[in-house]
């Protein structure tokens, strides 16, 4: 724009001034070589802006051309953009149909030419494994992995997610390993590794990133809570398999106090210690456990309790029998279950009787409480006590008879013709 102002006010003031110059129009000579070019003032005034001109017209004629060319490049290019941004579209509406064939198809034709190929080849690899076809998802990933390069984490999740339907749990274990090593933070990374972790039973690479999955807001505090529960049930299952008892107080030792305050954990390890015949160990544990929680807290640890065989004079008996005096009425019978249980191991049935008796009044008896009472109130030789609990459990049985469905024919069956 500016070029052309510029030549019209040079024609302009050309015509201005050439009147003017008329009478005295000057002299211009230009020699070169044999020719001599001989003219007045005016007409190089002229001859200089037919030259501009001429100059300006090709220059505009070439940048056309050019124009012209970049835009038929342009207009087949965006043809080919929307072309696969409407088969992008489609495939992924057969993909939510189901029509996952039709779907792979349509996502990965022209992926090359959409505006994120690398999307298009991770759907058409999930659409392929949808439908069975594992060597076309592999194809489909490669392709991904050449375009996106060998460190993206949306490529790694996708073939991670693969390799966990195809059932290839030791390739996405591994697979997982390096993707948390790329995106340890991911939220979809730590989900895999949950699902993939729990399905290989992996406590240990579980319990790695418990720490990390806990400060992430996609698992609630239910979700979280038993997910810490599986991974301490599995890892003490694990070691008391491989190392035994002096693996489990081993294990213990070296845990951090915010994990040795749980009483979940704590009735675990007792479980588990009692299930390797270390009476004396889970009694320690218990003791501590019982000293510094509320009566609230131990419902877990209650269970537990009535396995164990400890001397009449330990500790943990006399702590019990505190615990029992000062508790309410619904926390008395948990106590006194496990001291009836705990006396009637020592031979102790006298002491043994009045917890169960206790236990008995208030209806808090399970069959294995009636079971034990019965062997308590024989061994003191309480006739009634046995005549009761017999009673109860007479009735027991009969309601469980009672509450069976019992099949019977209609009152009236029309014989067949």
């Amino acid at each position: 724009m500016f070029r052309v102002l510029f030549l019209m006010l040079l024609v302009l003031a050309g015509l201005i001034l050439a009147p003017y110059m008329a009478g005295s129009q000057g002299y211009v000579r230009i020699e070169t070589g044999s020719k001599i070019f001989e003219m007045s003032l005016v007409m190089l005034i002229v001859f200089f802006a037919i030259s501009m001109a001429t100059v300006y017209l090709l220059e505009w004629v070439v940048t056309r051309f050019f124009r012209l060319s970049r835009g038929s490049y342009q207009w087949f290019g965006n043809r080919k953009r929307k072309l696969a941004q409407k088969q992008t579209l489609e495939g992924l509406m057969k993909m939510t149909e189901g029509d996952y064939s039709k779907a792979e198809k349509l996502i990965s034709k022209n992926a090359m030419h959409s505006d994120e190929p690398v999307l298009n080849f991770i759907k058409a690899a999930e659409a392929a494994q949808q439908r069975g076809d594992d060597l076309a998802a592999n194809k489909h990933l490669l392709e991904a992995s050449k375009i996106a390069g060998p460190n993206s984490i949306a490529v790694e999740i996708a073939r991670t997610r693969i390799l966990l339907q195809q059932g290839k749990l030791p390739a996405a274990r591994s697979s997982v390993d390096s993707l948390l090593v790329l995106a340890p933070n991911n939220i979809d990374a730590l989900r895999l590794a949950i699902e993939i972790y729990q399905k290989s039973k992996a406590y240990k690479a579980l319990d790695n990133v418990l720490d990390v999955i806990g400060k992430r807001s996609f698992l609630s505090a239910e979700e979280y809570e038993t997910l810490e529960h599986q991974v301490e049930d599995g890892l003490l299952d694990e070691i008391m398999n491989e190392e035994g008892q002096e693996g489990l107080l081993a294990w213990w030792d070296n845990q951090p106090s915010n994990r040795r305050r749980s009483v979940y954990l704590r009735t675990a390890l007792i479980k588990r210690l009692l299930d390797t015949n270390d009476h004396q160990s889970a009694a320690e544990i218990a003791l501590e456990t019982v000293k510094k929680s509320e009566d609230e807290q131990l419902q877990p640890l209650f269970k537990e309790l009535t396995r164990l065989q400890i001397d009449e004079h330990s500790k943990l008996l006399k702590v019990l029998a505190k615990r029992y005096a000062k508790a309410a009425e619904h926390y008395q019978d948990d106590y006194a279950r496990a001291l009836g249980y705990i006396y009637a191991r020592e031979g102790l049935f006298a002491q043994a009787k009045g917890y169960f008796v206790q236990v008995l009044e208030h209806n808090e008896c399970t069959a294995n409480d009636r079971i034990m009472a019965l062997y308590v109130a024989e061994q003191t030789h309480d006739a009634e006590l046995v005549a009761r609990i017999r009673q109860d459990n007479l009735k027991e049985v009969n309601v469980s008879v009672n509450e069976e469905p019992v099949l019977s024919l209609p009152e009236n069956v029309e014989p067949k013709a």
